[in-house]
């Protein structure tokens, strides 16, 4: 997506978490597969959690890689974007510097890091928490 300047691309955004959904269920199916059938629900949630972790880790230095060393005007172009849609909404030169400023405090390399941490963690949550609901094979013995 940055490549190919698409960050604002909302289907490739979608196919990104179909990316995740996809990453989640085939660990989840792995383990329980490895353990014997079996996956509690905790297991998989915290399967998928930890997964999307990792992928949020890696996802995030990549973009804070790309952002610092090979394409150091991408969140040059980003402010641009947003300038031009905060314009062509009708706000005032004042609330438009005012939102700016704001956006730029975010958009240091490392906030934008813990953030892309932070997100990934949290949506993979949420996905987990509905993942694991149908791929979870309990034991009929629990004290097995």
């Amino acid at each position: 997506m940055f490549i190919t300047d698409n960050t604002d691309n909302r289907w490739l955004g979608a196919v990104t978490y179909l990316l995740i959904i996809t990453g989640i269920t085939l660990a989840m199916r792995e383990f329980r597969t490895l353990n014997g059938g079996y996956m509690s629900y905790g297991q998989g949630l915290g399967l998928g959690t930890l997964t999307a972790a990792v992928s949020g880790l890696l996802s995030s230095m990549f973009s804070v890689f790309y952002m610092t060393i090979i394409d150091t005007g991408i969140m040059t172009r980003a402010a641009d974007k947003v300038r031009e849609q905060l314009e062509d909404s009708g706000l005032s030169d004042d609330q438009i510097d005012s939102q700016m400023k704001l956006m730029e405090m975010f958009q240091s390399p490392g906030l934008l890091f813990l953030f892309g941490i932070f997100g990934s963690i949290l949506m993979g949550f949420i996905f987990s928490l509905i993942i694991a609901a149908f791929i979870r094979r309990n034991k009929d013995n629990p004290f097995e």
